[in-house]
C-alpha cells in the first residue's frame, strides 16, 4: 500500500472527514484489520486564512511547500491537500516535491463524467467560486458551470469562513444553503458540487431535490484507489 501524505488542518473538520473517509475505503477493500497508511501535516488555519483573505498567496503557498517537503521526507508517496481553497496553491506545491499530489478538481471531474454531468453549480469559499484553479479543471472535461448570484457567494463565503472552518453546524445556516440549492435546480442545474470541504458539514447530500457532490468524498476515494493501485496490479498479475 502506498503511503498518503495530508496537508490539512484547513480545516481541522474536514481534515477528521478525509481521515474517517480514507480509513473507511481501505478496509472495505482489504477487510479484516487493514486500515490506511498516512501522515498528516496539521496547518494552524487562523494565520493561514489571514493570509488568503488578505490576498497574500505567495505566503500561502511557501507555508503549504513546507508542509509538503515535510510529508515527502517522511516517506508519503504522494499528497493531497485537503481543501478546495488550498488548491490555489497546488501549482506551486506539486512543482516543489517529487511525488504526485492528487488534484480535488480532478477527482471531481472525473466522477460527474462518469455520472454523464454536465451542467453544475459550484459552491465554496468566493476564490473557488470566482478564480479558475478548480473551475477550468471541471470546464476542460466539458463540464457546464452555472452562474450562482452574487449575493448568494457572499453568504456561502461566510459560512464557511465564520462558521463551518471552526467546526460550527448553524441550522440556519443549513436552511440557507437547502434553499440555495432549490433555487439552483430551477436553473436548470443538474447538480450542485461542493466545493468547500467544509460545506458537507452543513448539507446533507442525500435530501435534496437535486444530486449533490460532496468533493471530499470524491477526493478521499481517488486517494483509496491510488493508495491501493499497486497492490491490486500486483495482486491481478500473481
Amino acid at each position: 500500500m502506498r503511503k498518503l501524505g495530508i496537508i490539512g488542518g484547513t480545516s481541522w473538520a474536514s481534515t477528521a472527514l478525509y481521515y474517517d473517509h480514507i480509513n473507511r475505503g481501505v478496509a472495505r477493500r482489504l477487510g479484516g484489520l487493514h486500515s490506511a497508511r498516512l501522515a498528516i501535516e496539521s496547518l494552524d488555519l487562523a494565520p493561514l486564512a489571514e493570509l488568503e483573505l488578505s490576498g497574500d498567496w505567495d505566503g500561502v503557498a511557501g507555508i503549504m511547500i513546507n508542509a509538503a517537503k515535510s510529508l515527502a521526507k517522511s516517506g508519503a508517496d504522494g499528497l493531497l491537500i485537503a481543501s478546495n481553497t488550498g488548491h490555489k496553491a497546488y501549482s506551486a506545491v506539486a512543482a516543489a516535491v517529487r511525488v504526485p499530489v492528487l488534484h480535488i478538481a480532478d477527482a471531481t471531474a472525473e466522477k460527474l463524467v462518469e455520472d454523464q454531468v454536465s451542467r453544475v453549480a459550484l459552491l465554496g469559499t468566493r476564490f473557488t467560486m470566482t478564480e479558475p484553479y478548480v473551475r477550468e479543471r471541471l470546464e476542460k472535461r466539458g463540464i457546464a458551470l452555472a452562474s450562482v448570484d452574487p449575493k448568494w457567494m457572499q453568504e456561502v463565503d461566510r459560512i464557511i469562513f465564520e462558521e463551518l472552518a471552526a467546526g460550527q453546524v448553524i441550522r440556519d445556516s443549513q436552511r440557507k444553503l437547502k434553499t440555495l440549492i432549490a433555487e439552483l435546480a430551477r436553473h436548470k442545474v443538474q447538480a450542485v458540487v461542493l466545493g468547500c470541504t467544509e460545506l458537507v458539514l452543513a448539507v446533507d447530500t442525500r435530501a435534496n431535490v437535486i444530486p449533490v457532490y460532496d468533493t471530499t468524498a470524491i477526493h478521499a476515494r481517488a486517494a483509496v484507489e491510488w493508495m491501493l493501485a499497486e497492490q491490486e496490479q500486483a495482486k491481478a498479475a500473481a
